[in-house]
């Protein structure tokens, strides 16, 4: 089993820990205390922005503003990601047929559902 996640949930969950210490920030400081450039923050910013948790304000004097206190990890990653799969077959690498179960199929899909459940316990930002 392997999960990747990629560069942007890291930068995105970086992102809402300096804000949640700094809740406005302009986006070429915002870019600089994460570690990325300005042209790929605002990437790293848009599904925060979508979630409602972050709000952006456009412009030379621009930045962004923390709206939101209490997000998951499970919360980040599928904001960032979109939602982890739970029919992906761990023998097959694909999807899994309903039809024609693997031998780990049960297994898996509660392995699956406990390690949902525990990024859901984990705070990104907490109140």
């Amino acid at each position: 089993m392997q999960i990747n996640l990629q560069k942007k949930t890291e930068l995105a969950m970086r992102a809402l820990r300096t804000l949640s210490t700094d809740s406005a920030t302009a986006g070429s400081d915002l870019a600089g205390r994460i570690g990325t450039s300005l042209n790929f923050l605002s990437q790293v910013m848009a599904p925060l922005v979508r979630s409602g948790w972050v709000t952006s304000d456009r412009g030379p004097n621009g930045g962004y503003r923390l709206e939101q206190t209490a997000v998951s990890l499970l919360d980040l990653i599928e904001a960032v990601e979109g939602e982890i799969p739970t029919n992906r077959c761990v023998l097959r690498g694909s999807k899994c047929p309903g039809t024609e179960a693997c031998a780990l199929h049960e297994l898996w899909l509660g392995a699956q559902e406990a390690l949902t459940a525990e990024l859901r316990q984990i705070p990104v930002l907490s109140t």
